[in-house]
């Protein structure tokens, strides 16, 4: 880790300089999402200062050159996650709209009695679409369970991927799993969970959260053989409301459009109307051009940097903060208490624990550590992190949350502590 140089990389982000209550900002809040190096903010401006336009409608210089650019942010998605075909990357608004497109277009191929398997650990925006279907279609929603044998410190929050053996069967048509959990940090063998869906039923759907992962770590969608993967560009230095759903071309072609207008048509006569090749097929009316180009930027952006450097610095500022979190008895940590690195994957993010830290500290509320964290300049996550189910398994009301990106430091993790001090001398 010798040639990264953090300090190098946060002159890239100035809201790092900014105070916050009259102290430096420590940003730990990056699973919310992240902050923006200049490069991106400055290509968002130069879009709008200089190529300005609407997308494949006009033939002047400045629609050819917004559509090139576009269409390249697609090339560069397609490449950074090993789909290599253009065709694959639809861009949505963020990894919520991916999936609810996915739970809108699968649902005509669905029928009373089929089964749709997710986790216990899952997001809303991974949850509530395949619940809401499964009401409406009268299917049966299964959940795999999470470990939550507070005994078992090691290998708390962790899944097992071996019950999917049980759980895919004939009936099953969608399995979506997350990646990385927004809560309790971990990380799930995707791969195999894949591996099992695909070989107990092929015609079996599986879907990646990968909305935490993309961000930290080198993804190969063909690796990793799943059939949709949805990510959203701001926990990744791009800004809001630009997303992406990976889908096999094959699939794309077969389902049905999310929305209608737009790009999205082909040919309208009053009878009847043809849809437009891929990916535009998926990308109704005028979609987020800025967002799409400078989500490209954040791509090169972090290349740069290199998936593996950012990986194992976020690894070794986690175990860091896991030894400091430890020097406290009264400090609860939900998720494994130590780093496995010692699995020999492939794919190097199948590490059990990861850049996110949930914690509580006996008899206090979260929300209350998160406002104290505040007035310290340090800005965290205290609340249900958007996983109300899983909050109710734990028996909590929710959590505080840590979250580290590229530019964080081994200093904010200390201020961190401190911080939590303050909060027990407190509530004292």
């Amino acid at each position: 880790m010798a040639a990264y140089n953090v300090d190098k990389i946060r002159e890239d982000f100035q809201i790092l300089n900014v105070k916050v209550h009259g102290k430096p900002l420590v940003y730990l809040d990056n699973a919310a999402t992240s902050q923006k190096p200049k490069q991106v903010i400055d290509a968002e401006k130069e879009y709008y200062e200089t190529i300005n336009s609407n997308i494949h409608r006009g033939v002047h210089k400045l629609s050819e050159d917004a559509s090139a650019g576009y269409e390249e942010a697609h090339e560069k998605v397609a490449d950074f996650i090993g789909a290599k075909e253009f065709e694959e990357i639809i861009f949505t608004r963020n990894a919520t709209e991916s999936l609810n497109l996915l739970a809108y277009s699968l649902c005509n191929s669905l029928k009373e009695g089929d089964e749709i398997l997710i986790t216990q650990a899952e997001h809303h925006a991974n949850f509530v679409p395949w619940q809401q279907l499964a009401k409406q279609k009268r299917l049966k929603l299964k959940f795999a369970k999470v470990n939550l044998d507070s005994k078992d410190k090691e290998n708390f929050g962790t899944l097992d991927v071996s019950q999917f053996n049980e759980l895919v069967t004939s009936k099953t048509k969608i399995v979506s799993v997350t990646q990385m959990g927004n809560v309790l940090g971990t990380t799930n063998d995707v791969r195999e969970i894949g591996r099992i869906v695909h070989e107990n039923n092929p015609s079996a759907l599986f879907i990646v959260d990968g909305a935490q992962s993309v961000a930290h770590s080198k993804i190969d969608v063909k690796k990793l053989d799943c059939d949709f993967l949805t990510f959203s560009g701001h926990k990744m230095l791009a800004p809001t409301g630009i997303g992406v759903l990976y889908g096999k071309k094959n699939l794309l072609e077969q389902m049905r459009p999310f929305m209608y207008g737009g790009d999205m048509i082909r040919k309208v006569t009053f009878d009847d109307t043809s849809y437009n090749d891929l990916p535009w097929k998926f990308e109704a009316g005028t979609p987020n051009i800025a967002g799409g180009i400078t989500l490209g930027t954040a791509i090169d952006y972090l290349l740069k940097v290199g998936m593996e450097n950012i990986f194992a610095h976020e690894q070794e500022l986690t175990e860091y903060a896991l030894k400091r979190l430890a020097e406290f008895d009264d400090v609860t940590i939900y998720g494994p208490s130590k780093i496995d690195n010692n699995k020999n994957n492939e794919n190097k993010i199948l590490n059990d624990r990861t850049g996110i830290i949930s914690f509580n500290i006996d008899k206090i509320h979260a929300h209350d550590v998160a406002s104290i964290f505040d007035q310290h300049g340090i800005a965290i996550r205290g609340g249900h992190h958007c996983a109300m189910p899983l909050m109710g398994l734990l028996d909590v009301a929710g959590t505080a949350r840590i979250s580290f990106y590229l530019y964080n430091k081994k200093e904010e993790v200390d201020k961190a502590i401190d911080a939590i001090e303050h909060v027990k001398k407190i509530f004292a």
